[in-house]
């Protein structure tokens, strides 16, 4: 009989941070087996996501790799939640920013899906709009860079994206007429890349299965040197946290709302040409 682990995101998230914290350590995975006397096969497993995490394990390598005392607590309290079926994530989590779950997930993608039907997505902002979208979040120009860049770097190569926009998202000026009118400027000059694929679901589609399912990305990964990829993930960004569902039905459920949406989306062309008559509206309006 095949074990339930539950969900692999909390399992990844940790892992992810383990493997931070060795290489800023500067350790091998065969110094680090050796150093607290393990296989190299189990530090692997543990950084990869393919295994529950004990809270001794956290403990001793967090020691191993002279973690500050708060983080420690933080990840011996995240390995008790490596066997959960469905993941939330709360934003005042104490782990570092630089360590939150979805940016790394969002990292390592090979293909980014996301619906949203009142922001622009985050992958597709410019600086000006996040920050007027976003007025009460605290800003890390670091991470805002890292994200925008995903979709121009060289190596590796940059995730495929497929973006379903609500055309409200279009007529919520977020920060006014002229942040808005750049930033759907912003909108027609990404569509152009070969790895980016924009769609609007007009206004005269009615309501959609989205309306009840609300925004959210899904995640597809490459196996990369393993046999078998991560599961895709499910990611979905709320007031207060997040939620992240990996179950294969739950998986089912999304992409079928995928479909639909992007069966009663326009098609990209059409979707550009309704992009640029909304940022000529604010240009006229101007």
């Amino acid at each position: 009989m095949t074990t339930d682990l539950g969900s692999s995101v909390p399992r990844r998230h940790l892992g992810h941070i383990l493997r931070e914290l060795r290489t800023e350590a500067r350790m091998t995975l065969d110094g680090a087996s050796q150093a607290i006397g393990c296989s190299r096969q189990k530090i692997w497993q543990l950084e990869a996501g393919l295994r529950p995490v004990r809270p001794l394990d956290v403990r001793t390598l967090t020691t191993l790799y002279t973690a500050n005392p708060d983080l420690t607590t933080n990840l011996t309290t995240l390995a008790t939640e490596t066997t959960a079926r469905g993941w939330w994530h709360a934003y005042d989590n104490p782990v570092p920013a630089t360590f939150t779950p979805y940016p790394s997930l969002e990292a390592t993608a090979a293909r980014i899906r996301t619906y949203h039907e009142s922001l622009i997505p985050g992958l597709l902002q410019t600086a000006a709009y996040t920050r007027a979208a976003h007025p009460h979040r605290p800003d890390d120009p670091d991470v805002r860079r890292q994200r925008t860049d995903l979709l121009t770097r060289r190596l590796p190569p940059p995730p495929r994206l497929h973006a379903v926009l609500s055309e409200t998202v279009l007529l919520r000026p977020a920060g006014g007429p002229d942040i808005m009118a750049a930033q759907l400027a912003h909108l027609l000059t990404l569509a152009e890349l070969p790895t980016v694929t924009l769609q609007v679901l007009p206004l005269t589609a009615g309501a959609t299965a989205a309306t009840l399912a609300g925004p959210f990305t899904i995640l597809d990964f490459a196996p990369g040197n393993r046999t078998t990829p991560d599961p895709p993930v499910i990611h979905r960004e709320l007031l207060t946290g997040a939620l992240y569902l990996d179950r294969p039905e739950e998986i089912a459920a999304y992409e079928r709302v995928w479909t639909k949406l992007t069966t009663r989306a326009l098609d990209p062309e059409a979707s550009t040409h309704l992009i640029d008559k909304h940022r000529h509206h604010l240009d006229d309006g101007r």
